[in-house]
């Protein structure tokens, strides 16, 4: 969208139109069910044959085709939740934080959101001081070779679910983008 000259987010025009790899289109998630795979990440509990091209000889081709895209998104998942965990185990390390569970509301058995994280009690004023730089700005500032390599392992997922065999980390986000939107074109 356009608002007084300036571009603003649209979710109908950035993810409505956005060319997501071939059988892993988003259906609506909002009462979408979860399958846990590797390490606890999370995937869609679907067949992954409803989201598949048409015209598919046979069953055996279509079944092949459906493992194949389950476990691109496997990896996707795997990789994100790992990026994930590293950087939450960045944010609040286990010797400075503490998780609360958070309250449960009137008429459920569970609580919905998830759990608040503390300082520990008796926190040192230093170590109280450097985890309150522990952010995402300064994390993604400081830039370690643990979370650049954590990126890239996410990124080659992603690659590979679009079929991009000839991609590599040095290719430029120009090109990236390129490619994402001839396939957007493509599909329109």
């Amino acid at each position: 969208g356009d608002e007084g000259g300036r571009p603003t987010y649209n979710a109908k025009s950035c993810f409505e139109t956005f060319p997501f790899p071939q059988g892993l289109t988003p259906a609506d998630t909002a009462h979408q069910q979860t399958e846990t795979v590797q390490g606890g990440a999370l995937i869609p509990a679907q067949s992954f044959k409803e989201n598949e091209p048409a015209g598919l000889e046979n069953s055996a081709q279509t079944a092949t085709k459906s493992i194949a895209t389950k476990n691109v998104a496997i990896q996707i998942a795997i990789a994100a939740r790992r990026l994930n965990d590293l950087r939450e185990a960045w944010l609040n390390p286990l010797e400075w934080t503490r998780r609360v569970p958070e309250v449960i509301p009137l008429g459920m058995e569970a609580s919905p959101y998830p759990d608040r994280i503390e300082p520990k009690p008796g926190l040192s004023e230093a170590d109280m001081k450097a985890l309150q730089k522990r952010t995402l700005t300064n994390l993604y500032n400081l830039r370690p070779a643990w979370l650049a390599a954590a990126h890239e392992t996410l990124d080659a997922a992603v690659a590979a679910a679009y079929g991009w065999a000839d991609y590599s980390p040095a290719m430029t986000n120009d090109e990236i983008l390129q490619r994402l939107l001839a396939l957007n074109l493509a599909r329109a």
